[in-house]
């Protein structure tokens, strides 16, 4: 769960297979919370294998809802664009947060909850590429883009991350899941994120997926935190700065997301 994906390369730089998509790639994504960050992640090895394969599904003359025609004609390209090209054998982990050897103790009660990204803003690096635009300017996330932290009274975090046909190619889509502990210090007003495993879920290439990311070294960043009314403000403890503002789901996208 952190703001800038190159720092993944104290774990290796995202790599892949013969310019494949694969678990490394998900892996930073997994500790991502904005779409530039997550941006970075896929340009880092996969990007063009993503546009070939949606090149693919333009010229596939399949219907623009026809996700199994597309499955068929661009089988095989999606098989050289995505790792492993099998369903996965591990199981799904549907709820993390139960196992309480995740968590790290006791959470302010106002940080407990279902949250939703409402904007981050632009780390320096970024600017250039916007610019024209004001400074501190806020990244609203893209159609294509959504991500939920669910903190625990027990303080583990769940931290989801959906990518749809969009960005993965028509068909495809996963969840990227994260967790681990969600350890506050109430004196500092910080949090130190200590991700321990994660998963990327869902249909590729018209097969369900289960990537596992157990083996993936996550970072441990801090953040200063704020929590006013049903908005929650992360701000990391680096030199951006960058910060990242959610908002405390309704019951409707509780159940929706359940």
């Amino acid at each position: 769960m952190a703001q800038n994906p190159a720092g993944a390369s104290a774990a290796g730089k995202p790599r892949t297979l013969a310019g494949r998509c694969g678990s490394a790639n998900w892996v930073c994504v997994a500790q991502c919370i904005d779409v530039t960050c997550v941006d970075k992640c896929l340009a880092e090895g996969c990007e063009q294998a993503l546009d070939a394969l949606a090149q693919c599904a333009e010229k596939s003359g399949c219907g623009p809802d026809d996700s199994a025609c597309v499955s068929r004609v661009c089988g095989k390209q999606c098989g050289r664009t995505f790792e492993p090209a099998p369903p996965s054998p591990e199981k799904e982990t549907t709820d993390p947060c139960a196992d309480a050897s995740v968590g790290a103790g006791k959470v302010p009660e106002e940080v407990v909850g279902r949250w939703t990204l409402e904007a981050a803003s632009i780390r320096p690096e970024e600017r250039p590429r916007l610019a024209g635009q004001e400074e501190g300017v806020d990244v609203k996330p893209r159609p294509d883009f959504e991500s939920a932290l669910v903190v625990t009274s027990g303080g583990c975090f769940l931290l989801r991350t959906k990518l749809e046909d969009a960005t993965l190619g028509r068909g495809n889509t996963l969840e990227i899941r994260s967790w681990g502990a969600f350890q506050v210090d109430e004196k500092k007003d910080t949090v130190q994120v200590w991700t321990k495993s994660g998963q990327a879920v869902g249909p590729v290439c018209g097969k369900p997926r289960v990537i596992g990311l157990s083996k993936g070294k996550f970072q441990r960043p801090v953040y200063t935190y704020d929590v006013e009314g049903d908005t929650l403000t992360l701000t990391a403890q680096t030199p951006s700065r960058q910060t990242f503002q959610f908002r405390r789901q309704t019951q409707e996208q509780k159940e929706q997301a359940e």
